[in-house]
């Protein structure tokens, strides 16, 4: 083919132009008023966008080919979960996320014939424990390998309502796992899907996880943490959650050359609950799939995807067969694997991921203006201002301004659920005294979906 210009014989045309072509078919309507859309972020989003008026965002270093199919499993059974993750990985998946509940647990017989070296490993402890950091310490350098802890004392307590133990021996014990985890890729966590699942906006996402990770540099020696895992819940504003992953590489980079430090940002998405429905529940693996195609673009290092029977299944072949096809067939048959910056130069996202991470920085600023987010956690204010904006983008779904098929328009009457439930799928209450308001999250269908179920 040859190397000359494709467009060389067409004239370039200004932004004011197509405006005003814009405005010639909008027969005097008003351009603002019928063609701007008014996003509940707070930002503007145009009809088009120009080279004239694109503001690039910061570049960031990343690869959108090289992600990973991952699976979380966890761990009842030793001997199950090592035969489910062999399965899994025979199957297709190429990351593993196991839960911890007992620090008991034996890394050997857990990870007997995986090929640690080609699998990237991710072990999330329900606890915080120096003997486990040296048991997988211990392991890294016998079998020439390494790991990623998923550790988070302050994200327990904003989920939980109190620490691990409290909060010296919280933090002590993560500041001596830091030192155990040198053959580690890193032993601390935070969770972005927290917020999300509790209906904050991407803005308050960004920052508040922001604010959350600053907690931990300041608290201890960058130098000593090599990276961060952060987890993240993606939503179904399929280009919004693209920038809003885009824009926390951006920020991250960002505040740690402030700090003087270079800490790996690896991102570990999967889909948001907050949208996932029991009625019309096929329609959850479209949600997820596009929820997944956000995830890749977006700079996800591993994508965990959620079965479309998550909520109201236990855990099933079945469910899991279907939302592994799902990865595989965008990595293997759809070519998400074969362009290493696919949104390189689309002036909208890349505007978006602006736009967000300036709007990000300034309430991050203002919160550590405040005192921080830990203080700000503990005095509540984090927890109200999640609460108001979920309360918010409730309202919008209650009046039907926003909707979600099946549910809140297009109902099937005819779909029964009640007798299906194999799982609670709604907000659990547990009394129990807390030292802070817990951040609950909450599906924007449950009120929906309970009076439904108690009409059967």
């Amino acid at each position: 083919m040859s190397n000359s210009n494709l467009f060389q014989n067409f004239e370039s045309v200004s932004a004011k132009a197509w405006k005003q072509k814009i405005q010639f078919e909008l027969n005097g309507k008003d351009f603002n008023e019928h063609l701007v859309w008014n996003s509940i972020e707070g930002i503007d989003v145009k009809p088009f966008y120009h080279s004239e008026t694109y503001s690039k965002a910061p570049s960031i270093e990343y690869n959108a080919s090289d992600w990973k199919i991952g699976h979380s499993i966890y761990v009842n059974s030793i001997e199950k979960s090592n035969t489910h993750a062999l399965k899994l990985i025979e199957g297709g998946i190429e990351s593993l996320h196991f839960m911890l509940p007992s620090v008991d647990i034996s890394i050997e017989k857990l990870l007997e014939n995986i090929n640690t070296s080609l699998v990237p490993i991710y072990f999330e402890p329900l606890f915080l424990s120096e003997k486990l950091i040296k048991n997988l310490h211990n392991f890294s350098l016998k079998n020439k390998t390494s790991f990623y802890i998923l550790q988070d004392p302050v994200g327990h307590l904003a989920n939980s309502g109190n620490w691990h133990v409290n909060l010296k021996s919280d933090l002590h014990t993560l500041k001596q796992t830091i030192a155990l985890g040198e053959r580690l890729k890193g032993v601390i966590s935070v969770d972005l899907g927290l917020f999300q699942n509790a209906g904050g906006s991407m803005i308050q996402q960004l920052a508040y996880t922001l604010a959350h990770a600053n907690e931990y540099l300041n608290l201890y020696d960058g130098d000593a943490i090599k990276s961060v895992v952060f987890k993240i819940s993606v939503g179904s504003n399929y280009f919004f959650e693209i920038a809003k992953l885009q824009a926390l590489r951006v920020l991250w980079q960002s505040l740690t050359k402030d700090y003087g430090h270079s800490i790996e940002c690896h991102i570990v998405t999967q889909p948001s609950r907050r949208n996932k429905t029991i009625y019309d529940y096929n329609i959850n693996m479209l949600r997820t799939t596009t929820e997944c195609m956000s995830a890749i673009l977006g700079s996800s290092n591993t994508v965990i995807n959620m079965p479309y029977d998550h909520l109201y299944h236990k855990d099933n072949e079945f469910g899991d067969r279907l939302s592994r096809n799902q990865l595989l067939i965008l990595k293997e048959e759809s070519y998400f694997n074969a362009v290493s910056n696919p949104t390189e130069g689309v002036y909208y996202i890349e505007t978006l991921t602006h736009q967000l991470a300036q709007k990000s920085l300034d309430l991050f600023k203002d919160i550590e203006k405040n005192g921080g987010y830990l203080k700000l956690l503990k005095l509540g204010v984090v927890q109200r201002k999640l609460k108001a904006h979920a309360q918010k983008e409730q309202q919008l779904y209650d009046e039907g301004s926003e909707g979600l098929l099946g549910t809140h328009f297009q109902q099937n009457e005819m779909d029964k659920m009640k007798s299906d439930l194999e799982l609670y799928a709604f907000i659990k209450q547990q009394t129990r005294k807390t030292l802070i308001e817990p951040i609950i999250p909450r599906r924007i269908s449950e009120k929906n979906e309970q009076k439904r179920l108690k009409n059967e």
